[in-house]
């Protein structure tokens, strides 16, 4: 029988992120008052186009992530603006170095100071964050916020490698 999670989470927007959408607006804006000043004819077409692309840029910050463990395989895709899929990660749990809690003991070693860090958290300082440390083609440490059912199927499928605590 095969067990099958899933749990989609919205990323919270970096100081960063929100600053990139102030420039952009404010850079549609600029570009838009220059275009209509010394381009009269054309600056109808041109503004459309320029708060198109500012609203292409400001669309790509909407970022989910969807988890989906089927019978021990996770896959985890990121959703740009909840029209745009892409699969960023798929692994087994019998692959698995270690899976834990990053507040644990477990998160010390080699998961520390991995140099491939790929978070697919909320990045809300609230969260239960989890991280997966594997081996597959390099090293790598997987951060991610599953549900207590997702961590029960992987501890099924590799007991050992799964720590609850």
């Amino acid at each position: 029988m095969d067990m099958f999670v899933e749990k989609i989470i919205k990323r919270r927007k970096s100081g960063l992120q929100i600053a990139l959408v102030f420039l952009a607006l404010l850079l549609a804006t600029v570009i838009s008052v220059a275009l209509f000043i010394f381009v009269p004819t054309f600056s109808p077409i041109l503004i459309a186009g320029v708060y198109y692309l500012a609203y292409m840029v400001i669309s790509r910050q909407n970022i989910e992530y969807e988890y989906i463990v089927t019978s021990g395989d996770l896959d985890i895709d990121m959703i740009i603006n909840q029209k745009k899929r892409k699969r960023v990660f798929t692994g087994n749990a019998k692959d698995f170095e270690l899976v834990a809690r990053v507040k644990s003991d477990k998160y010390r070693g080699e998961a520390s100071s991995c140099k491939k860090v790929l978070d697919y958290s909320s990045h809300n300082k609230d969260a239960d964050v989890w991280f997966i440390y594997t081996r597959q083609n390099e090293p790598t440490v997987i951060l991610f916020e599953p549900t207590e059912s997702m961590i029960d199927i992987f501890h099924t499928f590799a007991p050992r490698k799964v720590f609850k605590n």
